[in-house]
């Protein structure tokens, strides 16, 4: 029996070389505490801004510096919940126009969350795999296939 006890240690907790999460990027800088309050002022200024019809601004808001990372949850969820708001309460022509105006940035974002949101339907809650699919497909055409490439790369976890 004794043969086998090098199976029970565990060689990654002697091994000085241990990659973690936290090492590929680095943290944000706000703080836990300071990204929950942030995606809760963007939350409710995304409600304001859908309910005056201005879905680019809203969109917008809601892209500029998304949360990342670990510990905030929270804010992740929220951020999430406020964009697909936006995504079920924009109508199909518009879309391509409000594209074209956001920077490469908010365009890497929205397609990050795009597939976020595709991971999350079957578990329930207001995501429309159809509205995902065709705000990716307007997606890909404004920004191209880069933009899944720089997405996918991507360490930092919205």
């Amino acid at each position: 029996m004794s043969d086998y006890a090098f199976r029970k240690i565990d060689i990654d907790a002697l091994d000085e070389d241990v990659l973690l999460p936290s090492d590929l990027y680095d943290p944000d800088p706000r703080g836990p505490d300071g990204v929950l309050s942030d995606a809760q002022s963007k939350s409710s200024e995304v409600r304001n801004l859908i309910s005056r019809g201005d879905i680019a601004g809203a969109l917008n808001t809601i892209l500029t510096d998304p949360p990342y990372g670990e510990g905030v949850d929270e804010a992740k969820n929220l951020t999430t919940t406020a964009l697909l708001l936006i995504l079920n309460s924009t109508r199909a022509s518009e879309i391509s126009g409000i594209l074209k105006a956001l920077g490469q940035d908010q365009q890497d974002h929205l397609m990050a969350y795009l597939y976020k949101g595709m991971a999350a339907i079957g578990q329930g809650g207001d995501v429309s795999g159809s509205v995902l699919l065709n705000w990716h497909e307007k997606l890909t055409e404004v920004a191209g296939v880069g933009c899944i490439v720089r997405v996918m790369t991507d360490r930092r976890t919205l």
